[in-house]
């Protein structure tokens, strides 16, 4: 893999200072990602994608430990639903913390947080500084989210810095389920990957 070349790690870690953006594979569909304290990153995956800026991006890490300094606290409820779901095709949106950035959620007092099972986009988290990704699916706004590499190529290759390789570790094509996990009553928003019960 392109991630145990310790030059090429360094570079990696350079331009995504500089407010690069990158693309990758997860277990649901590709997505594209920044550093999530990069105001400069951020604005660029806005850019690229055309999003509408009332759209927060989720925070990705290959651990859940790297993610819970970004969220105030997390219910009992939402505790065992990560014991079971992380890694996995579930965000959970939970209070943010002083350390999440107004820029990454849009201005709202909540982030999404997620823990991919792909082997790939695990050791790139393994390998940028910080080892979290502020992100969204690797479209432009109104296009289908890519499911594969070349997809992915097509969809977002002349705007993102990288679209790494998925090492043959495919994603499964349809989106997590996300739900907002505020208190005990866990509420599902979108429906995907994971049923919750």
């Amino acid at each position: 893999m392109i991630f145990d070349d310790k030059n090429f790690v360094k570079e990696l870690n350079e331009k995504l200072k500089q407010g690069a953006v990158v693309s990758f594979v997860t277990d649901t569909v590709w997505g594209v990602g920044c550093l999530p304290d990069n105001e400069k990153g951020v604005e660029n995956i806005y850019e690229l994608k055309n999003r509408d800026r009332s759209k927060p991006l989720i925070l990705m890490s290959d651990s859940v430990e790297h993610l819970l300094p970004y969220v105030k606290e997390i219910p009992q409820k939402a505790h065992k639903l990560m014991e079971q779901h992380f890694p996995g095709a579930l965000t959970l949106i939970f209070e943010k913390s002083d350390k999440t950035p107004d820029f990454v959620t849009s201005f709202k007092n909540t982030v999404g947080i997620r823990v991919p099972d792909n082997k790939v986009f695990k050791r790139l988290c393994e390998v940028v500084d910080g080892h979290v990704l502020a992100t969204t699916s690797a479209n432009l706004s109104g296009q289908d989210a890519a499911s594969t590499y070349e997809e992915a190529l097509k969809n977002v290759g002349t705007h993102v810095e990288y679209v790494f390789e998925d090492y043959g570790c495919h994603c499964e094509g349809r989106a997590s389920t996300v739900a907002l996990a505020l208190d005990d009553n866990i509420k599902v928003l979108r429906q995907g990957e994971v049923v919750l019960e």
